[in-house]
């Protein structure tokens, strides 16, 4: 039985890739830094692999990338409202730094998508009028975090019961257990 949620999960993750609009394109990552407070953002789904490691796109200079350096234990929630699923993901980030790999996506990013990546003030950073950002031309501050999955809750809102089942990877493969939703 739990195969079927299972695939549900997998196919559904997939098509954050691959489904334009798809509400797991847009996932809430959370960090917690030395400072213990837990920091919550929106990050888009760039790659996922069969292995169901995701990836997301950052500037180098955000506080996420702060934040995994120093605790790279991080959270991810994705809600799909129609289907009324929703996915929490505990896993270990790590920062992709393989100047191949980085030109290799970089490359991939469309020119006005690039400007997220290049503006001469980390992110974060005060400034007096959103107009006045400015842009580099020479460099930029492309980063890729890959997030291996460890634990995958699937809570399922249905009539007349919820469903819920808690994934947990145990070498390289998934155990599954029900949870009381």
């Amino acid at each position: 039985m739990e195969q079927v949620f299972w695939k549900e999960l997998n196919e559904e993750l997939h098509k954050g890739i691959t489904k334009k609009g798809h509400p797991f394109r847009y996932m809430t990552l959370a960090t917690v830094g030395l400072d213990h407070l837990a920091r919550l953002r929106t990050v888009v789904l760039r790659k996922l692999n069969k292995n169901l490691d995701l990836t997301i796109f950052t500037d180098k200079r955000s506080k996420k990338v702060i934040h995994i350096k120093e605790n790279n234990k991080v959270s991810l929630l994705l809600y799909h409202p129609k289907k009324m699923l929703q996915l929490k993901i505990e896993g270990k980030a790590r920062i992709i730094e393989d100047p191949e790999t980085l030109k290799k996506y970089w490359n991939g990013i469309q020119p006005n998508s690039r400007k997220d990546y290049i503006t001469k003030k980390a992110p974060g950073t005060v400034i007096k009028n959103p107009d006045l950002v400015t842009y580099m031309d020479d460099e930029h501050h492309f980063c890729m975090i890959e997030i291996k999955p460890y634990k995958i809750e699937y809570l399922k809102l249905k009539r007349p019961n919820h469903i819920r089942i808690k994934y947990s990877k145990v070498g390289e493969k998934w155990e599954e257990e029900f949870l009381t939703p």
